[in-house]
């Protein structure tokens, strides 16, 4: 589709595309996680529908008897998917013999039209029970008394087909089953598996926005400009390159060209010649220890930083010396990044400010400074040093904000 997309697009210089799917390609759910497209998500399900049991088993003649029975027994129907049109007529004759007392028949893109409408409206009408097809059932097939589906050889779709060709069953109020048959673990490949387990563990309603966000962390996101929808991120890893990506976007969203040096913005280099770390007696596991300190990292604003300090004083009671200066190390990092800074060190006799090429603030408040206080002086052509005496780390982390108050 995205040929046809692009094509489109071609026909006006202008064109709204809107855009909906239970399962959206890696490349478009990028594409909206990443700010590039608008997005929302329709998650109420209809009015008494039901979450689909979905059973990720060995191919077994046994099971696929006992699931089908069950479904006929209740006066259903069911899908049975064979996705090879050369032998669909041999699994025809294993599922008569199987189960002789159901009504089955055929239906695959390569039958005359005309027969394929004929077999499909007598499936519709429950002239037969078990409807033996490929994928051709994939969209826009709504029968509401066929609700289980079987579908052979499973771990060859991808994740999107899956959740697509489950949600072909479950259209009304009843119970819905869906069986996925693969040939033994020990020959299934391992992005074969985390799909599969991703489509069993993902099976409550309006789950499909969760399976996308699976597909993409196995598939890769693409490329944004071309038409290839799968792509290797390992080099960067994710969140790294969602990250830069950002960056670059709301460079873009302002008007600037972005900054390949540093394609992640200023980073900011603090030090405040005290231990700025969450001691291990006040958090005892090193791995809760690593996500704390992560999550801290990548907080934007002090409203993030605040709800972490709450968090930590109730989950680990109040806060040592070293955890509260590395709050405040994180605080002076977000208040710098928008100043151009990009090392701030901070010692008891002097506090020295390090600036990127051409930073954001006006040159004329530095001379200012300068001439203002004989304690502020140029320290090399990108470092404004402060000689001041401050044992107190508090008092320290005080002066640097002052400082940064008057650049601003």
């Amino acid at each position: 589709g995205v040929r046809q997309k692009e094509q489109l697009k071609k026909l006006r210089a202008e064109v709204d595309v809107l855009t909906l799917t239970a399962t959206p390609i890696p490349r478009t759910l990028a594409m909206s996680l990443e700010g590039l497209r608008d997005f929302s998500i329709i998650a109420t399900a209809p009015q008494r529908r039901l979450a689909i049991r979905t059973f990720v088993t060995s191919f077994s003649m046994g099971i696929i008897r006992e699931a089908c029975l069950r479904e006929l027994k209740r006066g259903g129907q069911i899908y049975f998917l064979h996705n090879e049109v050369s032998s669909i007529q041999l699994m025809y004759e294993k599922l008569s013999g199987l189960l002789p007392e159901a009504r089955i028949n055929v239906a695959h893109g390569q039958m005359p039209e005309r027969e394929l409408e004929h077999v499909m409206r007598d499936f519709y009408q429950q002239r037969f029970n078990i409807l033996l097809c490929t994928t051709i059932i994939e969209t826009g097939i709504d029968i509401p008394s066929a609700n289980t589906i079987i579908i052979n050889e499973a771990h060859k779709f991808g994740l999107a087909q899956l959740h697509q060709l489950r949600g072909r069953v479950g259209r009304s109020h009843h119970q819905a089953y869906a069986y996925l048959l693969t040939p033994p673990e020990e020959a299934l490949g391992a992005q074969a598996k985390k799909r599969l387990e991703a489509i069993q563990a993902m099976e409550e309603l309006g789950s499909g926005f969760y399976l996308a966000m699976h597909d993409l962390e196995i598939r890769g996101a693409g490329a944004v400009l071309s038409e290839s929808q799968s792509g290797e991120m390992q080099e960067i890893g994710f969140s790294l390159y969602s990250a830069m990506l950002d960056t670059a976007i709301q460079s873009l969203k302002q008007g600037k060209e972005p900054d390949m040096q540093h394609p992640l913005g200023v980073a900011t280099e603090i030090n405040l010649h005290v231990p700025a770390l969450l001691p291990e007696d006040y958090c005892h596991d090193i791995h809760e220890r690593l996500v704390l300190y992560k999550r801290m990292a990548n907080c934007a604003d002090n409203d993030q930083l605040d709800d972490m300090q709450r968090e930590l004083i109730d989950r680990f009671g109040l806060l040592p010396n070293p955890a509260r200066a590395l709050l405040d190390c994180h605080r002076l990092r977000i208040a710098a990044k928008p100043l151009g800074i990009t090392r701030i060190d901070a010692s008891a006799d002097s506090i020295q400010v390090q600036f990127i090429p051409n930073p954001p603030i006006d040159p004329l408040k530095i001379i200012q400074l300068i001439q203002s206080s004989r304690e502020y002086s140029l320290s090399g052509q990108d470092r404004l040093k402060v000689q001041v005496q401050i044992e107190d780390v508090n008092k320290r982390v005080v002066r640097i904000k002052e400082l940064m108050q008057k650049l601003g």
